[in-house]
């Protein structure tokens, strides 16, 4: 009995899993077949192998079924309880699967036949041939409106020297509104200034031979660039669709060539234009190559619908005769145990005796609601855990000195602590869900982290660092003006698991502003040696000169005017001996002052 019993028990195995994995493989095979029908190069290597494959499964799923009816049938004339509910259940889920099936296969059956027909319309193609047209004309509308604007906004550098042309180039980019800008001579081709992009290039992109002679014919050149990379896919790094333009600027003598120049500049396409423009190429491509297999498309949805509704239909019964057999077996059983653990009564439940599904059902409910009272107390032992070290870490950020602000990859900040606010003189506690950049006293500092934290992930990426770390300058007012004070911070960063971001910094100020006081000390210690050298000499010299022209002299006048000229050279060299006594002592460090300290209590205030 228990061999006849364990061989049953077997084959019910095997027979569940044989059918499982023909049913996986019969959804892979249509999955593979829509793939197919919805892609031109598959549809013409892989169709018919697959439609083939899949009328396969179909039928060993129609055989299975047929299998199943007739054990149902030979169940039920054997009298053995349960047959009928089984039955009843079955034909409930059959009828739950097939009915909607046929019903969504007609309708679709329907659909798919008018909208095929639908599809090729001699209005459909006139308004695809005019969504071309009015896309390319847009286009071109856009490069001669730039053209125009770049002629009449280029012609105020006319008469500005090349020296200085850098500044109004800019602003002539700025205002219209192009990414790159370049000022090119129009007799040697030589770069005079740059704006935008190409201004941190060495060797920006020259105007090629026929824009050249094409500017000095027409005076002013425009074409649209990228739309094919955008058709293919714009890769990372790489401009999208742009128009470039260039515009011949009159010199500021008689039109001597030597003294024109050419303006070129590059205004990207509005997103929205260019995308529209591709999606109606698109569809045209797309439109004529389906025109000319108009019944071949047909055919081909229909017959993969038809299939799909089969494999469906077939899983569906296969599966109702499977889940009601299943579902036969009284489950009122566990009735009051659910809703004992839906109330939260994690008791342990009661097992019933036997070695049928119904006991194995039981049994499983029970240890589930073990591991589930298991769980909870475990959970909540962790909770208290994780709050316990949460409170304990909290407690350490909010007494460190130095600042610890987590980012998002985004530059949102997540949370910070106090040394952060007190560094940054920002109350980043109440700004959190911002981002870091649009606190407007440290925005250049954010935008230099953010720089800072995109390196660092190629790098670590590429290297394996596993954190990053610089020096910044914050300046009160925003620049290092002579009225502002500086902030010298040192930051280091690291990703934390998740994406996000930790950034962790402290002011150095003090350390920075002791070690520039140490090298103006020694500074001022050498000027001091430097000075007070040859001021003895001047003064022995002057003094040598008055001797030695006193007597010499035989005008009372000359004489005083000698002597008030030694007394003045003799005081100035006393007022530099002075200022460079001044330098001296500046230069010498204050003599240290020995204090006991009490180490201990020290270290507790550091803690």
């Amino acid at each position: 009995m228990q061999v006849q019993e364990r061989r049953r028990r077997l084959g019910r195995i095997l027979l569940r899993v044989g059918v499982g994995a023909l049913v996986l493989v019969g959804l892979l095979l249509v999955f593979l077949l829509i793939q197919a029908t919805n892609n031109r190069q598959l549809y013409e290597r892989y169709y018919a192998p697959l439609y083939a494959v899949n009328l396969t499964v179909a039928g060993t799923l129609a055989l299975v079924i047929l299998w199943g009816i007739y054990r149902l049938v030979r169940r039920l004339r054997s009298g053995k309880f349960g047959s009928r509910l089984l039955i009843k259940l079955a034909a409930v889920f059959g009828l739950v699967g097939v009915l909607p099936g046929l019903l969504i296969y007609g309708v679709s059956y329907q659909f798919v036949s008018r909208s095929i027909e639908s599809w090729f319309d001699v209005r459909v193609e006139g308004a695809l041939d005019s969504g071309l047209n009015l896309a390319r004309t847009s286009l071109e509308a856009q490069a001669r409106e730039f053209g125009n604007q770049l002629r009449t906004a280029a012609a105020g550098l006319a008469e500005t020297p090349d020296a200085v042309a850098a500044v109004p180039l800019e602003r002539l980019r700025l205002q219209l509104g192009a990414t790159d800008a370049t000022l090119w001579s129009a007799g040697n081709g030589r770069l005079i200034a740059s704006a935008g992009s190409s201004r941190f290039e060495l060797n920006p992109e020259r105007p090629s031979t026929q824009a050249w002679r094409n500017v000095r014919l027409q005076g002013i050149v425009t074409q649209i660039e990228g739309l094919d990379e955008a058709v293919a896919g714009v890769r990372p790094g790489t401009p999208g669709p742009r128009v470039k333009a260039l515009a011949l600027i009159g010199g500021r003598s008689l039109g001597l060539l030597d003294e024109q120049r050419v303006i070129q500049a590059v205004q990207p396409l509005p997103v929205d234009l260019v995308a529209n423009a591709l999606a109606v190429q698109q569809a045209n491509r797309e439109y004529q190559e389906r025109a000319l297999g108009r019944e071949g498309l047909r055919r081909m949805y229909i017959g993969t619908l038809t299939l799909s509704l089969f494999l469906a239909v077939f899983g569906a019964v296969l599966l109702a005769v499977m889940m009601g057999k299943q579902l036969a077996t009284p489950l009122l059983t566990l009735a009051d145990g659910v809703r004992q653990v839906a109330a939260g009564d994690l008791t342990p439940k009661l097992v019933l005796p036997g070695r049928d599904e119904i006991v194995s059902l039981t049994r499983s409910f029970a240890d589930m609601t073990q591991q589930l009272a298991d769980a909870r107390t475990a959970l909540n032992q962790s909770m208290s855990e994780t709050e316990s070290a949460r409170a304990n870490l909290q407690t350490i950020l909010d007494n460190l000195t130095a600042g610890v602000i987590v980012l998002e990859p985004g530059g949102t900040i997540v949370s910070a602590n106090p040394g952060a606010t007190r560094i940054l003189r920002v109350p980043l506690a109440a700004r959190h869900g911002q981002r870091l950049d649009s606190l407007e006293p440290i925005e250049a500092f954010a935008h230099d982290v953010e720089d800072q934290f995109a390196e660092f992930e190629g790098l670590h990426a590429e290297r394996g660092l596993d954190h990053w770390q610089r020096t910044f300058e914050l300046y009160s007012n925003g620049g290092a003006g002579v009225d502002s004070t500086s902030l010298t911070l040192v930051a280091r960063g690291a990703l934390l698991p998740g994406g996000q971001r930790l950034l962790v910094f402290d002011d150095i100020s003090e350390v920075v502003s002791a070690q520039r006081a140490r090298a103006w000390g020694e500074v001022a210690r050498r000027l001091a040696h430097e000075i007070k050298n040859p001021l003895t000499p001047i003064q022995l010299s002057a003094e040598r000169l008055e001797r030695k022209l006193a007597g010499k002299l035989a005008d009372e006048g000359d004489r005083a005017v000698l002597a008030k000229s030694v007394r003045t050279i003799v005081e100035q060299v006393d007022a530099m001996k002075r200022l460079v006594n001044e330098f001296r002592d500046y230069a010498r460090l204050p003599s240290a002052e020995l204090k006991p300290l009490d180490l201990n209590a020290l270290i507790e205030e550091v803690l």
